[in-house]
């Protein structure tokens, strides 16, 4: 298998896509450009549209309104076989009665492939995979693992010019998500192909993607780098899909350049404007690895320790203030249910948000 699939292209365009299901408006205005060779993870909720987005690009579902080009060439008018992209489906979708081999094979034999080039491709592939023990075997007769690499296998085979990803580790145990997370890449890497994948895990898109386009009801809210996402959330709705799972309204008490001090009710804290805040009222977002116990004497907030648990190497818990807000926190020894904590962070890593965001 060659280092550049597929037929050559520099660019592909989404240009306000659109996909309704009778009323329901699943894609409203797509507007977004992938470089040759990025690895693009589409991320968001159950219903945010992101399936829909990659059922379109594949040719699965026809578009409403908007196009779709790979460079100059438009190709949302062709059938899905015309634009020739690989696909890996979330089930695998394997032919159950063809061994591992003639599954990878089954796209090369349809394209009329000669049997020498087809058998030295799909043994290229086999190899890429590390299946070569497992080629003879029925899908049947195979772990969900191996299954996955020989659905990545059949994708990659026919040297498409994008390759697309509908969560296809999400039927995979924990320990299996993270050895395939490190495989999709290394594979990515290795043919220097176009990628992109669909999650709704953002520890899956932070570990793979070049770039992470968060999707809400049909829209992107943002599109950036997996660092930027996770340090600096445009949005709130990003913020707790990014696991920025504390949220407290706040009242902005002083600004000293970029730095807010905050009052909630519950004690003070300072952090930074994560995005342009008009008034003197704002919705605080914290992760739960920023919020730990500190000195008194610093900014905190005071709450009494509801459940801890073990992660290896340190604690998560939940702490409560006296009016109930709930502080997810962590902490380097265990502390005691019960216990009042005062909870500060890094004012870098406290963001603060406008109250109501569209």
């Amino acid at each position: 298998m060659g280092a550049a699939p597929g037929p050559a292209f520099h660019a592909l365009r989404l240009d306000g896509l659109q996909r309704d299901f009778g009323a329901l408006n699943a894609l409203k205005g797509l507007d977004l450009t992938i470089q040759r060779g990025e690895f693009i993870a589409l991320l968001g909720p159950s219903g945010c549209g992101k399936s829909t987005a990659l059922n379109c690009i594949a040719g699965l579902l026809p578009l409403t309104g908007g196009s779709i080009w790979l460079d100059e060439r438009r190709i949302d008018t062709l059938r899905p076989e015309e634009r020739g992209f690989g696909m890996v489906f979330q089930n695998y979708a394997l032919f159950p009665h063809l061994t591992a081999r003639r599954n990878i094979g089954f796209g090369l034999r349809m394209r009329g492939v000669p049997k020498p080039e087809l058998e030295r491709r799909v043994d290229a592939a086999i190899a890429m995979v590390r299946l070569e023990s497992q080629s003879e075997k029925l899908p049947g007769q195979m772990s969900g693992g191996q299954q996955q690499r020989v659905a990545i296998a059949r994708a990659v085979v026919v040297e498409p010019p994008l390759v697309l990803m509908d969560e296809p580790l999400s039927n995979l145990d924990a320990k299996l998500r993270i050895e395939m997370r490190q495989e999709i890449r290394r594979i990515h890497n290795q043919l220097g192909t176009t990628t992109i994948y669909v999650t709704h895990d953002q520890e899956e898109a932070l570990s793979l993607a070049d770039r992470i386009v968060v999707l809400r009801d049909g829209r992107i809210r943002q599109v950036g780098a997996p660092e930027e996402l996770y340090a600096r959330p445009a949005h709130l709705d990003v913020a707790e899909f990014m696991g920025y799972r504390t949220r407290l309204a706040a009242r902005i008490l002083a600004r000293d350049g970029d730095v807010l001090t905050l009052d909630l009710g519950i004690g003070q804290l300072q952090g930074i404007e994560a995005a342009p805040i008009a008034g003197e009222t704002a919705t605080l977002a914290l992760r739960p690895d920023d919020l730990q116990p500190v000195a008194e004497g610093t900014p905190h907030l005071r709450a009494q320790v509801e459940a801890v648990e073990f992660i290896g190497r340190e604690f998560h818990g939940l702490a409560r203030s006296a009016r109930g807000d709930a502080l997810h926190f962590r902490a380097a020894e265990r502390p005691a249910l019960g216990e009042t904590l005062c909870l500060g962070a890094d004012p870098r890593r406290v963001l603060a948000y406008p109250e109501m965001q569209p």
